[in-house]
């Protein structure tokens, strides 16, 4: 390890890289330190601790804190997300954006151009609408209300969430790594002194026990070996391709792979589950007028049986669903056949395409069962699970179930299933890519006689 990080920085490209991408994260810090015009951060503070498991604090977490003491980057880089997915999913729906896809480098320019389009936008309608929600709550958190504020937020926030699209490009074109994930890496890291801080204060304190510690610490190992392991997974179909003489020449003949990923969906099919079951839970305001919809909110919180039955099912759901768009196994065995490759013992074309379609969906059940759990057991270990809310059977289960499944390890370190794929995913894909650069430079890499993979 010390051995590869010397030869990182003997390497003048990649030592610029480096430092580069270090000062762009550096300026999203700073950034992350100055206030919105006109808001009351004490007050606002206090708001979002109350709504830490709903869909704002969801988007909170992806500004990494930034809207819960409302910088300029409140709004982070998930507008930019939000439109990247919509343009996805209008590659099924639209024919002139699936012919755009289509058309090589120009398609991805024109991709690339609308999706900013549609990232001010978002910014335009999240920030107004984060401006009147602040208005109408209660408690000063706006100091001078009226559509001067709305204007000012609507400027600021747009500007600030654009900047951050502006930067995260930058980062990937001369840093090193993905600059939009390094952005949301850096925004969640940056909690963990402080989680660490109080989980110390907890056990000095006797809040949490020692043995208790421990066994987090070591669940929280096995979860990040395990995610580790599933996300450099994947199933290598086999692919022969006939030779072709042309001339004198003989082409082709070769065989080769079609790795498909166990985990194809990625980290979205949790963040879809995760705002659709949060929605509730977002709009307090409406339990005062509806007791109905108050009982509905609180079912929908973290540790609630309906909220993790939930929460499981549409993880699952949105794995089939975002899968089925973004890998289409009808095109995949098309570029095979036209390029001249078969599937050996496969015949080319509909057979094929059943063939891969097979394939990916008992990878597909595979891999959603596996986010599933991710997401779950790390808000298990939080919170623990309410077992007296299920009916009927639920005062017997919470009588005979131990204490520490119902309650949690009950040890206060935010580190859900959404920011821990995040975080070991991005992790890998950078070290993967300093290794490459390592590895095409006759360096050793990071282990002597090991190749460090990333999830691509």
């Amino acid at each position: 390890m010390s051995n590869a990080i010397r030869n990182i920085f003997s390497i003048p490209e990649l030592k610029k890289r480096i430092i580069y991408t270090l000062g762009a994260l550096a300026v999203f810090r700073v950034g992350g330190h100055i206030p919105t015009p006109g808001i009351n951060g004490k007050a606002l503070a206090a708001f979002f601790k109350q709504v830490q498991g709903s869909f704002l604090g969801l988007v909170d977490l992806f500004s990494g804190g930034n809207l819960s003491q409302m910088t300029i980057f409140a709004l982070g880089v998930m507008p930019y997300i939000s439109a990247a997915i919509i343009m996805e999913l209008l590659v099924v729906v639209s024919p002139y954006i699936e012919k755009l896809s289509k058309e090589g480098e120009y398609g991805r320019k024109k991709i690339t151009e609308y999706t900013r389009y549609g990232t001010v936008l978002i910014c335009l309608i999240q920030s107004l609408g984060i401006a009147t929600m602040l208005e109408a709550m209660k408690g000063g958190i706006v100091l001078f209300p009226g559509w001067g504020f709305k204007l000012l937020t609507m400027l600021t926030l747009t500007t600030g969430s654009i900047f951050l699209m502006w930067l995260g490009e930058q980062i990937t074109e001369k840093g090193i790594g993905n600059g939009i994930s390094l952005l949301i890496f850096a925004g969640i890291i940056k909690r963990f002194p402080f989680q660490f801080k109080q989980v110390y204060r907890q056990v000095v304190n006797g809040e949490i026990s020692v043995i208790s510690l421990i066994i987090f610490v070591v669940l929280m190992l096995v979860i990040i070996g395990v995610v580790v392991f599933v996300e450099r997974a994947y199933r290598r179909i086999p692919i022969q391709y006939g030779k072709m003489v042309r001339g004198r020449r003989v082409y082709g003949g070769q065989s080769t792979y079609l790795p498909i990923k166990v985990n194809t969906g990625g980290v979205i099919p949790i963040i879809f589950a995760s705002s659709i079951v949060t929605i509730p839970s977002a709009f307090q305001g409406l339990a005062k007028k509806y007791p109905w919809f108050e009982a509905l909110a609180k079912q929908l919180s973290w540790g609630m049986p309906l909220y993790s039955l939930l929460y499981f099912i549409g993880i699952i759901f949105f794995t089939y669903f975002y899968v089925s768009i973004i890998f289409n196994p009808q095109d995949v065995a098309d570029n095979i056949r036209k390029y001249g490759g078969f599937i050996p013992g496969i015949r080319p074309g509909k057979p094929t395409a059943e063939f891969i379609d097979r394939i990916l969906s008992r990878l597909t059940f595979v891999g959603a069962i596996y986010l599933a759990l991710v997401a779950i057991i790390p808000e298990f270990l939080y919170f623990g699970f309410k077992v007296g809310a299920i009916p009927w059977v639920g005062p017997w289960l919470e009588r005979v179930t131990p204490t520490w499944v119902t309650t949690g390890l009950g040890i206060q370190f935010f580190f859900g299933g959404t920011s821990l794929l995040i975080v070991v995913g991005v992790a890998m894909d950078t070290l993967q890519q300093i290794e490459a650069q390592l590895v095409m430079r006759s360096y050793d890499g990071f282990i002597k006689g090991v190749r460090v993979r990333g999830r691509r």
